[in-house]
């Protein structure tokens, strides 16, 4: 286990930062500004605003220990460290890869359609291709990796930026539209907005997945925390400009019952630009999956690190300095499960599974900070309430998901 050589530090603080906007943002503000604003209207933007003052008390957990503990299977070593039970630790890394592996596939199996466009070929070869070509490349290195998740992530938020800009004589009517977009006090249109503000919660998840390269970050303790806060504040400024554009242009009936709403913001005369927003998207799936490949993998050798799993995952190409067997085994099973199933289900267990597992997070963090032992972290400290409504949240929603299966 000692003989195996380290992972390359080569990641710097923008680097990190794109990364973590790549998984944050993905392909889901691309279909979920929809379904928000058939929920609460025009008041789209305040939900998503609210939703990322929501998913912040746990950004804000995980910034704090990313900064205590910088270590690849992030989760997993932080309750360990906390409760010194490596059953559980052991459990909630298998639950963070489940999800990154579903998560993997379900993107995967979404993006045929949107290649198909593109090119004709069966759905099980583009899947094939697709995940061959992903996992090729996190195995390669991580500063290809990341290097290529970075420049995606580019792509997608400058279409992002494009939408807007292409929409700015409907934001110069804002002055005057300003009354229709806030909120009165109402129990009934707060109520739909704190329900709006769920379902835009899951657009903001993905800040977790940027701690499991933390053995490969410049200066960890210190970028890791700075880059999930930026990450997070980047995010809610693109969801909340997104969110005024498309409410602003479209009436929001026909904004909610739009399956490709970003799209539809372009206009049917500019269809070489619409194509272009189609690109991007496929675009950001693309991105989407080889993060889950690369978070994946780094957890498996973490875990065999911290000898929670066989010496086998631990081990490192000495010329590349990635996991590539953790690497493959993750792209096999990613396969099968994309080939297998539709997924629908499962990508309900991986965002109940998450919402479990960012509780137990906040739950650590806060018994770590009510220790009199504990000592400030070297990057950042953030007050005990902080962890304790993050843990109160996420166990309303994990009770929120049950009532509704039941």
């Amino acid at each position: 286990m000692q003989a195996s050589p380290p992972l390359k530090r080569v990641i710097s603080l923008p680097m990190v930062t794109l990364y973590g906007l790549g998984t944050i943002i993905g392909a889901g503000i691309f279909v979920l500004v929809g379904e928000v604003a058939g929920i609460t209207g025009m008041y789209a933007p305040v939900t998503f605003l609210l939703a990322s003052i929501i998913a912040g008390f746990t950004a804000f957990s995980y910034a704090e220990l990313s900064s205590r503990f910088p270590k690849c299977a992030g989760e997993a070593v932080y309750l360990q460290e906390v409760f010194h039970l490596k059953t559980l630790s052991t459990a909630v890394g298998f639950a963070i890869v489940t999800t990154g592996i579903v998560s993997a596939a379900t993107i995967v199996n979404g993006s045929v359609g949107y290649l198909q466009i593109f090119i004709d070929l069966p759905a099980w070869l583009i899947m094939t291709l697709l995940i061959a070509v992903l996992a090729t490349l996190a195995a390669w290195g991580i500063s290809e990796s990341v290097g290529v998740a970075v420049f995606t992530t580019s792509i997608t938020i400058a279409g992002l930026i494009v939408v807007i800009l292409f929409n700015t004589e409907q934001l110069a009517t804002l002055p005057e539209r300003l009354p229709e977009l806030i909120p009165p006090a109402e129990t009934a249109i707060w109520g739909a907005i704190v329900f709006g503000a769920f379902i835009a919660f899951y657009a903001f998840i993905g800040f977790e997945d940027m701690i499991n390269i933390a053995e490969e970050v410049k200066d960890p303790t210190r970028t890791m925390p700075l880059a999930i806060i930026l990450a997070l504040i980047i995010t809610t400024l693109l969801y909340v400009m997104v969110s005024l554009t498309a409410v602003l242009v479209l009436p929001t009936d026909e904004l909610a019952g739009n399956s490709a709403p970003l799209a539809a913001l372009i206009g049917e005369e500019q269809q070489t630009l619409r194509l272009i927003i189609a690109a991007v998207s496929v675009t950001a799936v693309a991105d989407g999956a080889l993060v889950q490949i690369i978070k994946s993998a780094r957890i498996l050798y973490g875990m065999s690190r911290q000898q929670m799993l066989p010496e086998l995952f631990a081990r490192i190409h000495p010329g590349r300095q990635t996991p590539v067997i953790a690497t493959a085994f993750v792209a096999i099973i990613i396969l099968l499960i994309a080939l297998a199933f539709p997924l629908l289900t499962l990508a309900k267990v991986t965002s109940f599974i998450t919402l479990v597992v960012f509780g137990a997070i906040n739950l650590a963090l806060w018994r770590l900070k009510t220790r009199p032992e504990t000592k400030p972290a070297d990057g950042i400290n953030v007050p005990t309430w902080v962890p304790a409504i993050g843990f109160l949240i996420c166990l309303l929603f994990v009770l929120a998901q049950l009532l509704h299966l039941l």
